[in-house]
């Protein structure tokens, strides 16, 4: 039987999920557990379901944060790319030698 808890994130993935209406589930799910072991130094098929709603709380933040942000700016899929570098503008991908 799926727990109030459970019941509760999922609402909040989908939540989430149409926040970033151009990433893949799998992309969503990956960019999840980046945040788990940030956040809590742990995978995130290693943190109970409470700390999954604290992450996914986050997340939704960020989102809504940056589409507050730019409220008349529609991102194109190649202009969503976020940077590890900060203060760098291109949105080009390395060749695959690069990589």
């Amino acid at each position: 039987m799926i727990s109030e808890v459970q019941r509760e994130a999922l609402a909040l993935l989908a939540e989430v999920w149409a926040l970033s209406p151009d990433v893949r589930l799998g992309q969503l799910f990956a960019h999840l557990g980046f945040l788990s072991e940030v956040h809590l130094d742990r995978g995130l098929g290693y943190i109970d379901d409470d700390e999954l709603m604290s992450i996914l709380h986050k997340h939704r933040e960020e989102l809504q944060a940056r589409l507050q942000a730019q409220p008349n700016h529609s991102l194109h899929p190649t202009e969503a790319a976020i940077s590890a570098t900060p203060g760098a503008t291109s949105t080009a991908a390395a060749p695959a030698g690069e990589l």
